[in-house]
């Protein structure tokens, strides 16, 4: 009996191990089931990201919420229903491009109904929208299913805030697995897009709840920011460049500005409080364009596969908004 229970449990770890090896990410996990659906996607992006290029920042940052907030699996795209979702949480009020997955969405699913889940498509969509941009490429192996549950206070507490110190960012990537490496990396992101002023309005006029000036901030800057731009601290409509005169493109400036103290945010300014990504930062500007491009798409990548759901996890979404009834 004792012997039939441990072949029994052998074969039970055995089929185990084959399920997990089989429900891993993979490039191409659609070339059977739906052939068509990475160049649906691709084409989708280029034919409309030429006209709206401001629309790849969004997406690349719609893509990090996500992935932050129970891995990557579509949960920042659900709708509130009985419970605030992630969408209705501080971080992702100004999130954009919902309705640019949904369309994607919909082209998807008359090509191949049910078989291609919202969060390969935001992946995808994310990447797509940044190489016809004229920034980095990166492999996204697919086969991410769709979380069911979307909780706006799990992404409060998860996702890094403008106002973050060095300690906080720290913790949150690493809560991801992520380092200070690709703290630093995915930072560098925000050389495209743009903020509105009360993201960082702080810093320019209560920085410690006296009415003073965050220290960190370079002075001109600062004054540049309050008599042009944000010219009082409730200014929610105002829009400013992250790098300025290079929003649209994914360069080197974003660090460029970070070395000037002219970083938006103090999660910005923060890479200049720790010593090691002082350095990095130093070392990424320093060098070549194409170096920090190969090194950003391996961050970006490491960060797509965070607590992916796959094989028979989670489902695929019919819309990205609900879950399926």
């Amino acid at each position: 009996m004792g012997g039939q229970s441990y072949f029994k449990v052998l074969i039970f770890c055995f089929v185990a191990l084959i399920a997990s090896t089989h429900a891993q990410l993979k490039l191409g996990f659609y070339a059977k089931s739906c052939p068509k659906a990475e160049k649906i996607i691709a084409e989708f992006v280029h034919e409309h990201i030429h006209n709206a290029p401001s629309l790849a920042a969004p997406l690349i940052r719609m893509h990090f919420h996500d992935c932050f907030v129970r891995g990557c699996d579509a949960s920042v795209l659900l709708n509130s229903t009985t419970n605030q979702a992630e969408k209705d949480a501080p971080p992702n009020l100004t999130v954009r491009g919902f309705d640019f997955i949904d369309r994607i969405k919909s082209l998807v699913e008359a090509e191949c109904p049910g078989v291609v889940s919202c969060a390969d498509i935001i992946a995808l969509a994310a990447r797509d929208s940044i190489v016809h941009t004229g920034g980095p490429f990166w492999k996204v192996p697919t086969g991410r299913r769709d979380g069911v549950i979307s909780n706006n206070i799990e992404a409060t507490n998860n996702i890094p805030a403008p106002f973050s110190n060095f300690t906080t960012l720290q913790t949150l990537f690493a809560n991801q697995g992520l380092d200070l490496k690709d703290l630093v990396l995915l930072s560098g992101a925000h050389t495209i897009g743009i903020s509105i002023c009360t993201s960082f309005s702080d810093r320019l006029y209560n920085f410690t709840g006296k009415g003073d000036q965050d220290p960190s901030l370079d002075s001109e800057y600062a004054t540049n920011l309050k008599t042009f731009k944000c010219k009082n601290i409730k200014d929610n409509t105002t829009i400013v460049e992250m790098d300025p005169g290079s929003r649209n493109t994914f360069d080197l400036g974003y660090y460029r500005q970070v070395v000037k103290r002219r970083g938006l945010f103090q999660s910005d300014a923060a890479l200049l409080t720790n010593s090691v990504t002082k350095s990095l930062v130093n070392e990424f500007l320093q060098g070549s364009l194409e170096n920090f491009y190969s090194e950003f798409a391996k961050s970006i990548e490491k960060m797509g596969r965070i607590k992916v759901k796959t094989g028979t996890e989670g489902e695929i979404r019919k819309h990205c908004a609900f879950v399926n009834s």
